[in-house]
Order: C-alpha cells, then sequence, then structure tokens
C-alpha cells in the first residue's frame, strides 16, 4: 500500500449529547403520545446477548486478502456490504458466532451513498459498522471502534483513491486517482467522473468504486489489527465540535457559497 496509509497528528473529539431533540416544543406532545404505551416500553440497551457483549471475538486478517474480497463483492452487493463482507465472511470461518448469524447482505442499501442518495460512501459506513460492533460503541465506552471510524473517514478524504490495485481487475485499463477531500458518495465520484471523462454507469467507474471499497477494507483490517494488538493510535485531527461547535465535516464551503449551519461556540 501506499504512503497514504501513514498516521497524521492525534486529537480528541468528545461529541455531542444526542438528547437535544428533547428540547424542543414537540417534547411534552411526544411524551404525552408514549405514556399508553409505558407498560410495556423498555429502554433500548444490551441484554447482555452474544452480540451485545464487547469486544467480539477477533483474529488478526490479512489486509491484502481482505481487499481483494471486498473488492470482488463490490460487483455483487456493492461498497458497503462489500467491506462489511470482507471482514465478517473472514471471521465467520475463523471465530464463528456471532458473525454466523450476522445479516451481511441486509446491509447492501449502503450503495450509492445509502439508497443512491448520494451522502456517506458506504465504504466509510460499512467501516464504521465493522469497527463499532467488533470493539463496541462510543455508549458502552469503547471508544476506539468510533475513532477507528472517524481515522477511516479522514484518510478517505485524504488519500489518492483508489489505492488498492486487485490481482485480477475486472476492467484492465487506466483507472485515475482522484482525491475527494470529503467523506461523501457524490463528492467523491462526482470528482473522479469528472477527471476520468467517465459516466456513472461506465466500466471505468464501477471498477474505480470497487477499488476504493477494497482500499477501505484494506486499511480497516490495518487498524483492528493494530487494536488487536494494542498499538492502535488515533491518526486523525478533524475535530468539528471542540473546533466549531457542531458536527461537521471540513469542505462545506466547498459545495455551499452559503445557508452552512453553524453554532454559536459559546452558550
Amino acid at each position: 500500500m501506499q504512503n497514504d496509509m501513514q498516521a497524521v497528528t492525534k486529537t480528541t473529539d468528545t461529541g455531542l449529547s444526542r438528547r437535544q431533540w428533547l428540547l424542543g416544543t414537540g417534547a411534552a406532545a411526544t411524551a404525552a403520545a408514549l405514556v399508553p404505551l409505558s407498560g410495556w416500553l423498555r429502554p433500548a440497551q444490551a441484554q447482555g446477548g452474544s452480540t451485545e457483549k464487547w469486544p467480539w471475538p477477533y483474529e488478526k486478517l490479512d489486509p491484502t486478502t481482505t481487499a481483494e474480497l471486498a473488492y470482488k463483492e463490490w460487483y455483487r452487493v456493492f461498497c458497503g456490504c462489500a467491506v462489511i463482507s470482507s471482514v465478517f465472511t473472514q471471521l465467520r470461518e475463523k471465530v464463528g458466532e456471532p458473525y454466523t448469524s450476522f445479516p451481511i447482505d441486509a446491509f447492501v442499501f449502503l450503495e450509492g451513498g445509502i439508497a443512491s442518495w448520494g451522502t456517506i460512501c458506504g465504504s466509510n459506513a460499512g467501516a464504521n459498522i465493522v469497527a463499532n460492533l467488533i470493539i463496541g460503541p462510543r455508549i458502552v465506552g469503547a471508544e476506539a471502534g468510533h475513532l477507528i471510524g472517524t481515522d477511516i473517514m479522514q484518510w478517505y478524504c485524504e488519500a489518492a483513491m483508489p489505492v488498492f490495485k486487485p490481482k485480477a481487475p475486472k476492467f484492465t485499463g487506466h483507472i485515475p486517482q482522484t482525491i475527494s477531500d470529503s467523506p461523501l458518495c457524490h463528492v467523491s465520484v462526482g470528482k473522479w467522473m469528472a477527471v476520468a471523462d467517465k459516466t456513472l454507469g461506465s466500466p471505468e467507474r464501477k471498477d474505480r468504486c470497487a477499488r476504493v471499497t477494497a482500499s477501505v477494507a484494506y486499511h480497516l483490517v490495518e487498524l483492528l489489527n493494530a487494536w488487536k494488538d494494542g498499538k492502535y493510535e488515533e491518526e486523525g485531527d478533524w475535530t468539528p465540535v471542540s473546533d466549531h461547535g457542531i458536527n461537521a465535516q471540513p469542505n462545506c464551503m466547498e459545495c455551499h457559497s452559503g445557508g452552512v449551519p453553524a453554532a454559536p461556540m459559546k452558550g
């Protein structure tokens, strides 16, 4: 792999509260509507099942093998599901449960930036799902799962994609590399299409996205292996909440001349 996959400065981000919706005027009405359900409604929390105990059993994987699997799986289930499949199908053989019962193909909706809406690139979403399922979510104190997800996102934004070159590509011609400066599907793909002068349905664009998916799977396994060895260190330095007071990505103004939501930094 190329030097794009090397670490950058470490910084921590605490995040914002998810309870802000309770401050709205509709909170009282919502609470009132839920009163009749109070007899059976229970908080959504882990109940101690095999899938809700972290970390999940993880055996180190070969990044190249994983990337090759992700590349091939893209042509079956596309970006996000291919990342998940490339890791979890191997762990089904090496570990068994809880991977055996995990419904990998259900995540095909990540394709095209979530149901073709061009939002977060499915490979980024798939990598976040894998890291948080293996290590655990922040709500149970498993911070590394969240940090690996943010590392993947920033690396995706800054790397010349695609990084990985499959041994037997379906398209053997030239696939140009581009830097997205964004984790979003429509920005990443759109910039590449402009440089390559290819349409969305072209074999070149399809193979480009398959290779990007493989690139993300490769780097994800690198980070998971480091975590398994107790050597993982945060790579990213993008801290939107502490720097800007709102969840954000670093390139909003590239697409938006105005109307970008902002937050007061103080009280």
